[in-house]
């Protein structure tokens, strides 16, 4: 069976993905989660680009928010899954795409070394909304704080063109509008919408994990 790679955004760690990973391993399935946080759009690329190419199979692929800009310049991935997440096209950024919601950026505090942080309070209502308290709590506290500029790299590769594609429109999503959501989902084989805010792999781990199992 194929491996299934998971690609956090931007503020995120592999830890955010805790739920659905033991879910999967459970199951039987090999789960990596790469750390990404390397300071630039190509250098988190790489690092996701590494993992794939130390495994025997094409794996599954999914990608969260910014995780999508990642996993778009891949290759090698036998199935990519875009869940909430930027399809970008050639010369696109996920920031000229429309980026984050009015309310995402409310969140973000510049911090003096020139990155950037998300306010707890904000942050846990923004991205984990729809989350029981104690859960968005956990995945607030969690959160890290951002180098400039990974927003606004340009993928060097297009994956979702030659590769087969999903993608997850969160119709609850208060950190990117749906409504973008829709027009980048035009661009990948498939489409499933889900009646969740912007972190379903927090909030409903399930619906992530019965997805990645049909896909394998």
């Amino acid at each position: 069976m194929a491996a299934v790679v998971l690609v956090h955004g931007l503020y995120h760690c592999p830890e955010h993905f805790a739920l659905v990973t033991e879910l999967l391993r459970t199951a039987g399935t090999e789960v990596v989660v790469p750390e990404l946080h390397k300071g630039s759009l190509p250098a988190d690329t790489a690092a996701v680009q590494a993992v794939i190419d130390s495994l025997p199979e094409p794996p599954t692929v999914l990608g969260h928010s910014y995780g999508g800009s990642v996993i778009t310049g891949v290759h090698g991935a036998g199935h990519l899954v875009y869940l909430a997440a930027f399809v970008p096209d050639v010369g696109e950024s996920a920031a000229g795409l429309g980026g984050a919601s009015p309310q995402l950026q409310d969140a973000i505090t510049p911090e003096p070394d020139g990155s950037t942080s998300l306010h707890p309070d904000r942050a846990a209502d923004t991205l984990y909304g729809d989350c029981p308290e104690p859960l968005a709590a956990w995945a607030a506290g969690l959160l890290r704080a951002q180098a400039s500029g990974c927003g606004r790299g340009i993928p060097e590769r297009h994956s979702w063109k030659h590769t087969p594609s999903t993608y997850i429109v969160c119709a609850q999503d208060r950190a990117i509008d749906p409504v973008l959501q829709w027009k980048m989902a035009s661009r990948c084989s498939d489409v499933h919408e889900w009646q969740t805010g912007h972190s379903p792999f927090v909030g409903r781990p399930d619906l992530v994990v019965e997805l990645l199992q049909e896909l394998l």
